[in-house]
Parts: structure tokens; C-alpha cells; sequence
């Protein structure tokens, strides 16, 4: 805890001052309770920039090997990690994305806020992809809100391949709450479809992105 406030304490101004970040709509978000943040992904930075301009903790999965001990890089990135709420999963099949799904709903049945980018991988041309339907079994599982996000402006801050992120400006938008209840005939999966589309809709409407009938193709990291 005292870890994540002390990162937090220095990462905020740094991130003003090299992102120079505008946000719109923060009041959009419970500061207490448990709320997913559903966001676009355009490059490696965004799940670092919504934790540090949403106004509260906001947690979201990172790969296991991370947490792994190392060396020097190993430790700061676990470190680093940690502090910045990131919750250790093992990435891999079928088994492994449900395993990160229940973690979720863990951490939002303890009361948490949870990010998640419902393309799955990072968009390389900029369009916004169909999402997965992860999303909609957490909102209706746990029964937490869903506050769409939309990041503008993080493709040219760091671009898919680059290994350092560069100065420059973002724009966040933190949209109006969406709820979901379970469906009344017991159908989940076409209600888990639908949710995810009513999701997916409200971010492209905050993002402004062309929209992609098609799934983004998943990255193996």
C-alpha cells in the first residue's frame, strides 16, 4: 500500500509534465465501489496512463513472469508493477483468460476498480476492433458499473514496437456509467454480446476512432 501511494505520489507529476494528459469526465467514475474501466488500446502506455489519471486505484492484469525474481530491470519492473496496482496473471489458453476473468471479479467483489481493454491486444491501425466479451461477463457477474474510456493521442506517444515511450499530449475521456443485469430468459451468451456492442459503441463515441467490424488479431504478450 505504502509502496503504491509513494509511486503514485512522483509518477503523477512526471506524467503531467511528459503527457501533459486532459481529462474530461473523471467525474464519471464512483470514487468508492466496485467499477470497470473500459478503454480503446492504441499502445503499451495505456494501462499505465488510466491509473494515473483516473481518481482512484485502478487495477489492471499484467503478465505473471513480471512479478518473477531477477535482476535489476526485473526488480524495478516488479516493483514498478506492484505500485501501480497491477495484479499478476498467467497468460496462455482457454484456461489462463478465464483464470485472469475471475481474478477480476474478485478484486471487484472486493469493492475495487478494475481496467480492461475489451479488443484484447493494441489496435496497429488506429480503428477501433470488435470486443471480446470478457467485459460483459464481469459487469454482469459482479454487477459493477462499466465507465467507458477512450485515450487519445497514446499511438504517437508510444507506438506499437517502440520500446520507450516519448513526450507528448493525451486526451482521456471518462464516459457515463453503463449497468448490466443478467438477461431474464438465462441467455448469457447473446446478452454478453450485446453488452459488449453497447460498450464498445460509447467508447468509439468518446474516441472518435473508425470502427472495425472485425476482432483485433491478439498479440502473444
Amino acid at each position: 500500500m505504502m509502496l503504491a501511494e509513494t509511486l503514485r505520489s512522483v509518477m503523477r507529476p512526471v506524467s503531467r509534465l511528459a503527457f501533459r494528459p486532459e481529462v474530461h469526465g473523471a467525474h464519471h467514475v464512483p470514487r468508492t465501489g466496485p467499477v470497470i474501466l473500459a478503454a480503446n488500446h492504441l499502445s503499451f502506455v495505456d494501462s499505465f496512463l488510466i491509473p494515473l489519471t483516473a481518481p482512484r486505484r485502478v487495477s489492471f492484469i499484467a503478465k505473471q513472469e513480471y512479478f518473477e525474481p531477477g535482476g535489476a530491470k526485473q526488480w524495478l519492473t516488479r516493483n514498478f508493477l506492484t505500485g501501480i496496482d497491477a495484479i499478476p496473471v498467467a497468460r496462455g489458453d482457454f484456461r489462463a483468460a478465464q483464470e485472469s476473468l475471475e481474478v477480476a471479479l474478485r478484486h471487484l467483489k472486493d469493492g475495487g476498480a478494475f481496467g480492461i481493454h475489451p479488443e484484447g491486444s493494441r489496435s496497429r491501425d488506429g480503428r477501433l476492433y470488435r470486443g471480446r466479451t470478457g467485459v460483459a461477463w464481469l459487469a454482469i457477474a459482479s454487477g459493477a458499473p462499466v465507465v467507458p474510456v477512450a485515450l487519445i493521442g497514446t499511438e504517437r506517444i508510444q507506438p506499437v514496437g517502440a520500446r520507450l515511450p516519448r513526450p507528448g499530449k493525451v486526451i482521456v475521456h471518462f464516459g457515463a456509467p453503463l449497468r448490466f443485469t443478467p438477461p431474464p430468459d438465462g441467455k448469457q451468451g447473446p446478452a454478453r454480446r450485446r453488452a459488449t456492442d453497447e460498450i464498445m459503441a460509447a467508447i468509439a463515441a468518446l474516441s472518435g476512432q473508425e470502427v472495425a467490424a472485425e476482432f483485433n488479431q491478439l498479440s502473444a504478450g
